[in-house]
């Protein structure tokens, strides 16, 4: 009976719905809302294709073949004289975000100057590093311990801008990587710097806490660069207690850049000249001054979140992050809940690339086309790593957001399959103990967070503008 009931109270409204639209009657919110929802998907593809960034599109690519290198190569500098039985590799499979029929070994094949190939007497495959790998490991070590006094200084900073002056270290753990990090981190690092900080145990884990304020790294990257371009190079001379800012922040386009783009015969626009200015012009409170009393939704809210992750992005060594890993600090950074709409709506001081399965938002004043302007000595060492992997990139016009990416052909096409033998590659030695199991705890786990439709991220189908 009420199945009945149901039905015919649905066969009524479509005939209303069919009469409203018969005589050119206006549409109700909740009719125009189901349209709106229905065409999102559309509009957000065809938005995203009309603003990529090609330049950093590559990059991406870039770093793709970078980061599934060097977690093989994490891998082995973390087993007993660098070596390990070649199957035991695949359980880096998550890690590399392989499906069949690819496998590890093909990242071992397609990179030979980084990493060498045996078989033992039993016929056993193993896997090294190559004397090349070796001095780049060696290497890493030293820069990272060079650079260990300027990560800590960023830590600290990050401690300063959080609320009560304390972050998870499994949180911190997350910008390992990006931020010079050493690997012993958790272990040994946290406890280098008691000036700084100090390591708390709490009920729901282990904390770093910020033990000395320091006035002079209260000022903003952005700031020091304001007053840089002004020729002021005592910027960190004037800090006092954190306050009222009112900087407007760089907007970078690529060339070929048009502020709108057309669908369905419409022009919807990426940027909105009159809100930007007036965003630009808007006072806001510095990311190391208390910030829990300020309105979510605020324009004054929105650009301190813009000036908090400006600021993030400036710590990292290329001015790159997954997003998941920002998503991770909106309670302790006081950032808005909907974090990924506010990073594409000041599209021009942010980029989010959304190819493949993991999101990333760059800084786009710290590039000039591919190339990051200030490099670091570990953003160097990088570099060295991908010249020894013979990737060089083939597109120049990078295609579809899903599509197969020249860095995953590179790696995947036409690598060796762990079944064939490839004799003029592998080298025959002899080996005693093949059984050793590759530990767990050697491996990182890195999270990543599902793309999915766009439109999870953003409101109407589209990028708000200021």
């Amino acid at each position: 009976m009420r199945a009945t009931c149901s039905r015919n109270c649905l066969a009524e409204m479509l005939r209303r719905l069919g009469q409203v639209q018969a005589q050119g009657q206006t549409r109700s919110p909740s009719q125009l809302s189901l349209a709106r929802s229905m065409m999102r998907g559309r509009s957000v593809r065809e938005r995203s294709k009309k603003k990529r960034v090609n330049d950093l599109e590559v990059v991406i690519e870039r770093c793709k073949v970078v980061s599934k290198v060097l977690t093989v190569l994490d891998a082995l500098k973390m087993e007993e004289e660098h070596v390990t039985p070649l199957k035991r590799l695949e359980i880096l499979r998550p890690q590399l975000g392989l499906t069949k029929p690819h496998k590890v070994a093909h990242f071992v094949y397609r990179s030979p100057q980084l990493f060498e190939v045996c078989r033992d007497s039993r016929g056993v495959m193993w896997a090294g590093l190559s004397p090349q790998a070796e001095a780049l490991v060696e290497e890493e070590a030293r820069l990272l311990e060079e650079h260990s006094r300027t990560a800590a200084e960023y830590v600290t900073r990050l401690l300063m801008m959080s609320v009560g002056r304390r972050l998870p270290v499994d949180k911190i753990a997350h910008f390992r990587r990006d931020m010079g990090l050493p690997h012993d981190f958790r272990i040994r690092w946290v406890h280098v710097f008691p000036e700084l900080f100090r390591l708390v145990t709490l009920e729901d884990g282990d904390y770093l806490e910020l033990v000395s304020w320091n006035p002079n790294w209260a000022v903003t990257e952005h700031e020091k660069n304001v007053a840089a371009f002004a020729g002021d190079t005592s910027a960190n001379s004037h800090a006092g207690t954190p306050g009222d800012l009112s900087l407007p922040f760089h907007m970078k386009f690529p060339p070929d850049f048009k502020s709108y783009y057309k669908f369905r015969g419409k022009a919807h626009h990426y940027v909105k000249t009159g809100n930007t200015e007036q965003f630009q012009k808007t006072s806001y409170l510095s990311p190391y001054a208390e910030a829990r009393e300020l309105t979510p939704g605020s324009q004054e809210f929105d650009k301190r979140a813009v000036a908090m992750m400006h600021e993030i992005l400036s710590f990292t060594l290329e001015k790159r992050l997954v997003t998941d890993h920002l998503t991770h600090f909106r309670r302790e950074f006081v950032m808005p809940q909907k974090l990924m709409r506010l990073l594409l709506k000041h599209y021009g001081i942010f980029y989010v690339s959304e190819r493949g399965k993991r999101l990333s938002v760059f800084l786009t004043e710290a590039y000039d086309g591919t190339e990051l302007i200030k490099k670091a000595p570990l953003v160097k060492w990088k570099e060295k790593v991908l010249q020894l992997t013979g990737y060089r990139g083939k597109n120049k016009n990078i295609g579809k957001v899903h599509g197969s990416s020249d860095s995953e052909d590179y790696l995947f096409g036409g690598g060796s399959d762990i079944g064939s033998d490839d004799d003029g590659a592998i080298l025959n030695v002899e080996s005693e103990d093949p059984d050793d199991v590759l530990d767990d705890g050697t491996l990182a786990d890195d999270g990543e967070m599902d793309l999915g439709d766009l439109s999870d991220y953003t409101e109407g189908g589209s990028v708000e503008s200021s």
